[in-house]
């Protein structure tokens, strides 16, 4: 008689790791419900083995997306005080949420001159610091935690579906896709590793300018990128993302953000031109936040984007980092640092 599983300790326990879901012969899907879930568990675990959290410690970090929700979710659970620094990308309801779960929320209204929100959000922090004497911050930006925390991903992986060809995801902070690679590469040394970015964002070399898709890139560059670690980079513009996510909904019932349709756009397009590849992507969150935005046609209208299907678009090839992308390009980056792409020093 085969004994059930044991059931999951927690939510975070229940849902850290992603589904595998196979999309067409050679392309999977891991699709989180909560991907930064994951590292927040993961960082918080490895700062109490090292002392530095214990109880009557505070937790401060930036954040206005799902790592935030994902501290939250911890911090309620093992009952430690959490603040967060965030900026207007923080929807209302997100804020309920993260409240409810008692963290404390700062918006940082206005981006800083140099460096964005993310400069003004990290500006705010510091001055968090002098309120909370005694506190933890997991610096999810350059902490090696976070990429640290994608091995389990990365065994998940290997033990469903085998050695993949490629692994294609978004970038932000530079723990997802460089920590599944990294780590799958142990089993895989050939594994081709894509990331997603987006125009405006200068991790990969774009000039920093406003961006209206989020959850990916940054107007600065973070520590945890290693860009040794790629072998291609696609740049995916707000439009061709969010009739991208939609998509993917409409035809493989997957309902998931906008950083998740950026992905899957560069991976469908991956594994169709490459059909004798076994390919992976990384979908981040699913979409219940974006109800009112993306999965809605007024909306999209307003932001000048065309909500009705389209044939599959295809991207343009770079030969530099800072050339104007359009809405989809690509380079193949060939696992140089930034320093070498861009021909010049780069100072983070």
């Amino acid at each position: 008689m085969t004994m059930p599983p044991a059931p999951s300790r927690s939510i975070v326990e229940a849902m850290e790791l992603p589904r595998i879901i196979r999309l067409r012969p050679n392309l999977y899907a891991a699709a989180f419900g909560l991907m930064k879930l994951l590292p927040a568990r993961y960082m918080l675990d490895r700062a109490e083995q090292r002392g530095e959290l214990e109880p009557g410690t505070a937790v401060l970090e930036t954040s206005s997306g799902t790592f935030g929700l994902g501290l939250a979710m911890v911090c309620r659970l093992r009952g430690y005080q959490l603040a967060l620094v965030g900026d207007p990308a923080i929807d209302p309801a997100l804020r309920r949420r993260l409240r409810y779960l008692g963290a404390r929320v700062e918006i940082c209204e206005q981006p800083s001159p140099e460096g964005g929100f993310q400069r003004a959000r990290l500006d705010r922090l510091d001055a968090l610091r002098e309120q909370y004497p005694r506190h933890y911050i997991p610096g999810q930006y350059g902490n090696p935690d976070n990429p640290g925390a994608y091995a389990a991903v990365a065994e998940q992986l290997a033990e469903t579906i085998g050695r993949p060809d490629c692994l294609v995801g978004a970038v932000g902070s530079g723990g997802s896709t460089g920590g599944t690679g990294s780590f799958l590469r142990l089993v895989a040394p050939e594994l081709r590793v894509v990331g997603v970015d987006t125009p405006g964002s200068t991790i990969f070399g774009q000039p920093d300018r406003p961006r209206l898709l989020r959850g990916l890139g940054n107007s600065l560059l973070p520590p945890n990128v290693r860009h040794e670690n790629y072998d291609e980079v696609h740049w995916v513009g707000a439009a061709e993302a969010f009739r991208s996510t939609r998509a993917l909904h409409s035809t493989h019932a997957l309902y998931m953000g906008p950083t998740s349709g950026a992905a899957f756009l560069v991976a469908d397009w991956w594994a169709r031109t490459h059909p004798e590849a076994k390919v992976v992507v990384l979908l981040a969150d699913e979409g219940h936040r974006y109800q009112d935005s993306v999965y809605s046609d007024d909306w999209l209208l307003a932001q000048g984007v065309d909500p009705g299907p389209r044939p599959p678009a295809e991207p343009r090839e770079l030969g530099h980092p800072s050339e104007d992308c359009g809405e989809w390009a690509w380079m193949d980056w060939g696992r140089r640092s930034l320093e070498q792409a861009l021909g010049r020093l780069v100072t983070a």
